[in-house]
């Protein structure tokens, strides 16, 4: 009797096939031209264009306008930073001299009588001067955690002062600036500038505030660049050196992935050769530099323990149902990165990203590089001490290794502190190893080296508190 009611029991292949299956069975029933291909993600950028095309639209019917059609870059407002103009011609090293300049830089603690506790801070590609939060700009700053007192940079002992660099968009004189002598935008009639130029322009705004020397240049990624450079060109002025995440000279690879950025940006069609300050800012370009960007600034193994393989939340969706996969983004990665596109696409002026890159590329400090540049500096056609430790050099060209030793040899004398991260991959630990070891080589017995775990990646120098800023404090006290 029990096998006899089992057989008539109605028989139905739909209840043993699992759920996914049965969803597949029945989508076959179906055919691609019933599907309704919905793509949210250029939705919000054709949405975005129509807003940029509507303020245009606004200006040439007479609306009055003073910044284009796009935000100010997110520039704090011109009451809180200071501006040093420079109304001279400043030589440049690739090109003719600007007519002129102005340099944004905001300040914290107190200078002292004999103007002898200054630390000039440099910033990373995108930074503006407003590091830390002040009286008249209470917002944090991009190191508001360590800027202040009894933090890394001790406002109660030292006088931190932080620019926008040469060629930025948060103040200083740069692409986007009016061109004096047209009353337009330079747009990319802006001269090429190298990571020289900003420091020089940099001491040209100390010479205005009456300081000789700097207690300590202090700088990480792109700014370690700029602190090297400092000592270099002012071996007599610069106290001490701190180079966080930094390089003496810029690897293939790092070039390469800046040139993907450019690349991107330049092609979309908004760039317009760089003349796009009266149109539509290139915001789909930026979105996707910053994508790239953002994939180098950070690390492999963070992103496993921050997203993994986890798939974003759809509304009103049912748990039961199977997830139909989408060709926006879909994984967790996918939305991070499109949101940290969005966030930067209109904040940071595309030719600023694109000349400020460029001078990074261009960065190298080797001796056949530097003679080749003829900026004026010390004498640093040296030969490097023979006695350096042979593992300097166990996993690098020796002529490579005195090259840049000898390119070095200004800041023999120089204490100087190199923080390395062993999960950066924008500016691999093997760049600050070099560093350290070109230095030792020409005899600079006051290099502190250390290197940093983590998976923070590149971006550690704006996230490790205890450990970058309790060696920064170490090292100035």
């Amino acid at each position: 009797m029990l096998a006899v009611a089992r057989l008539a029991r109605p028989f139905s292949i739909a209840s043993r096939i699992p759920p996914l299956r049965r969803s597949l069975a029945s989508a076959a029933t179906a055919t691609v031209h019933d599907l309704k291909p919905s793509f949210p993600c250029v939705d919000a950028h054709a949405a975005r264009n129509a807003r940029l095309h509507s303020v245009v639209q606004q200006r040439t019917e007479g609306t009055p306008s003073e910044s284009g059609p796009e935000p100010p870059y997110a520039r704090p407002l011109k009451s809180s930073y200071s501006t040093f103009h420079h109304p001279h011609p400043f030589q440049l090293t690739y090109a003719p001299p600007l007519p002129s300049f102005d340099i944004a830089y905001e300040t914290w603690g107190r200078l002292n009588a004999d103007k002898s506790n200054v630390v000039l801070l440099h910033t990373g590609l995108s930074a503006s001067s407003h590091a830390a939060s002040t009286q008249t700009n209470a917002a944090d700053g991009w190191w508001e955690k360590f800027i202040g007192p009894h933090k890394a940079l001790d406002t109660n002992e030292l006088f931190i002062i932080c620019t926008n660099v040469l060629g930025g968009c948060y103040g200083s004189t740069g692409p986007s600036s009016i061109d004096p002598m047209t009353g337009q935008p330079y747009a990319t009639r802006f001269p090429i500038l190298s990571i020289f130029d900003m420091v020089r322009a940099q001491f040209l705004l100390l010479d205005h505030l009456g300081i000789d020397k700097l207690y300590a240049s202090v700088g990480s990624s792109m700014g370690g660049m700029q602190s090297l450079a400092a000592a270099w060109l002012y071996p007599q002025r610069v106290g001490k050196v701190v180079s966080i995440s930094g390089t003496a000279r810029s690897s293939p690879s790092s070039i390469a992935m800046r040139f993907a950025q450019r690349s991107v940006l330049m092609a979309d069609p908004n760039w317009n050769n760089g003349f796009y300050y009266d149109s539509i800012p290139p915001h789909a370009g930026m979105k996707l530099a910053r994508q790239i960007a953002t994939i180098t600034y950070r690390s492999g193994p963070e992103w496993d323990q921050r997203f993994g393989r986890q798939t974003r939340q759809l509304p009103n969706s049912d748990p039961s149902v199977p997830r139909s996969p989408a060709l926006c983004p879909d994984f967790l990665i996918e939305t991070y990165l499109d949101h940290q596109g969005e966030q930067f696409c209109l904040k940071y002026d595309a030719n600023s990203l694109i000349y400020i890159s460029k001078a990074m590329d261009l960065f190298d400090m080797t001796a056949s590089s530097l003679e080749a540049l003829r900026i004026p500096s010390s004498d640093f056609r040296h030969t490097p001490r023979d006695d350096y430790p042979r593992s300097a050099i166990s996993h690098t060209n020796p002529s490579h290794m005195r090259d840049l030793a000898s390119g070095l040899t200004p800041l023999a004398e120089t204490p100087i502190l190199i923080l390395g991260v062993q999960s950066d991959i924008l500016f691999p630990v093997e760049q600050q190893r070099e560093l350290a070891s070109a230095l030792q080589m020409v005899g600079n017995k006051r290099v502190s080296y250390f290197e940093l775990g983590g998976v923070w990646g590149h971006d550690t120098f704006l996230l490790d508190v205890q450990n970058v800023g309790g060696a920064i404090r170490g090292f100035l006290s």
